[in-house]
Parts: C-alpha cells; structure tokens; sequence
C-alpha cells in the first residue's frame, strides 16, 4: 500500500514537472504566432502585452493566464523533489511567484499604447488603473524570477556544478538587464525603443528556455 502510495506520489511530482517543462515552449510558441498574425503588431515597438487589445486579446490573456498555472504547477515539482535540499524552498517559491505574477499580467490587461490596437494614437501611453496593475503585476513576477535563478546558481555553487551555477547566473543577469531596459528606454528614440524592445523579447526566451531546463533536469533525476 505504501509502495503504490510512493508510485502515485512519482507520478503526480513527475506530470506537475512536465507541467513546468511546456510552459515556457507554449508561451513563445503562441506569442510568435501572435506577433506575426495580429495586424498592426510591430516587435520594434510593441511589448507582447500588448497583444491583450483588440478583437484576438483573448488569445493573449488565455496565454498569460495557462503559462503561469503552468509555471506555478512546474514550482510545486520542484518543490516536493527538492524538499530539505540547498535551495529547495525559496527557489520553487520564487519560480512560482513568476507565475503568479503571469495569471495576475493577464487578468489586469496592459493598456493599448503605441498605436496598437489599430486605431489607437501612436502617441497613446496613458496608464489606466488595470494598466498599473499589469505593469506591477509583471515586475513582481519578473523579479521573482531573475532572484530565482540567483537561488538556483547558489545550489549549484554549493553543490559545486559551476557550469550549472554559471547558467543560472547568466540567465538572471540578462534577464535583469532586459527588464531595466524595457522599464527604462520607452520614452527614448525609436533606435533605443527597437533595441530593448526586441533585447526583452530574446531575453524572455532565454529566461523561459531556463525554466524548462530546470525543470526537465529535476524530472530526469528523479528516481524510476
């Protein structure tokens, strides 16, 4: 009976990984679709949030919204493999909080701006009070993760697999860099609007890719 227990235990730890694993190719997978599909979307200029206006938002918000339950159902993997180890409590906590701050992203949508939807002012970038609330919502979530991957580099310093130590740490260093561009350079020149713009987006998935990896690397030491 214990035995079939622990079996059960495996394989529901297992599925909350694989869970964590197909969350990040999900989201970029459906963004890309999203950005060369929605009329009127420009990737030099359009934060993929944005993509939660018009006639096809909904698709976005579903989007927001099943990449952080994911993510939160990856964490709680995380959590019962790493349980009692360097790193195993803050780390899946902190990966989780990134899936919050996900489901909350797409339940306060961004406001249009930029002049998408179209029909919108190019010049349009006035925060509504759920446009406020997206924005906090994707600094929490953003910052729980770039702190997420510091914790996980600790547990491979201690665990003394620096390559993995070093991954985690280039993840959250870029990650980092991305989200102070993008919170920093919308009010510059269109060069600099263009650059952090599409920095954000190739560091997003660099930071989803690590996810997966974590994930997929804690599912594979798991024991048969």
């Amino acid at each position: 009976m214990k035995r079939e227990a622990s079996k059960e235990s495996l394989g529901r730890t297992r599925a909350l990984l694989a869970c964590g694993i197909v969350a990040g190719p999900l989201y970029v997978v459906v963004g890309l679709i999203e950005m060369l599909t929605r009329s009127g979307y420009d990737i030099r200029r359009h934060a993929l949030s944005l993509l939660s206006n018009g006639e096809w938002g909904w698709v976005n918000i579903a989007l927001f919204v099943t990449s952080g339950l994911l993510t939160v159902a990856g964490a709680i993997g995380m959590r019962a493999v790493l349980r009692g180890s360097p790193g195993g409590t803050w780390g899946p906590l902190l990966i989780g909080g990134y899936g919050l701050g996900l489901i909350s992203a797409g339940v306060f949508t961004a406001d249009p701006a930029f002049g998408f939807p179209p029909g919108t002012p190019a010049d349009a970038h006035a925060i509504s009070w759920h446009g406020f609330m997206h924005f906090v919502s994707g600094a929490i979530g953003f910052l729980s993760l770039i702190a997420a991957s510091f914790v996980f580099a600790r547990r491979f310093a201690v665990l003394e697999q620096r390559g993995w130590a070093a991954y985690s740490i280039a993840t959250g260093v870029i990650f980092f860099a991305a989200f102070f561009g993008i919170a920093s350079g919308s009010q510059q020149g269109p060069s600099t609007v263009a650059f952090v713009t599409i920095g954000f987006s190739v560091a997003a998935v660099l930071a989803w890719a690590w996810i997966s990896i974590m994930a997929a690397r804690l599912r594979l030491e798991m024991k048969a």
